[in-house]
């Protein structure tokens, strides 16, 4: 299927160049990044929100939910 995207000029240079690097086409590259991010599991449970305040649990960022460990990494 054919469609239109609006990428930033700057992020399909990037792109492009890394294409070129890996001998792959920009299609290639995109269609690998977009898949990898379909595939990622989903958490299939609550987030860690706090009762008191109703925003995250202490100690719980939204910058780092990718970089939880442990106990908390249900939540990634």
């Amino acid at each position: 299927m054919r469609t239109t995207l609006n990428f930033p000029d700057q992020l399909i240079l990037q792109a492009k160049r890394r294409a070129l690097e890996e001998g792959t086409t920009l299609t290639e590259l995109i269609l690998q990044g977009l898949k990898g991010r379909l595939e990622k599991t989903r958490v299939s449970g609550p987030l860690p929100v706090s009762g008191a305040s109703g925003g995250l649990a202490a100690g719980i960022d939204w910058l780092n939910l990718d970089t939880l460990t442990g106990a908390d990494e249900a939540f990634r």
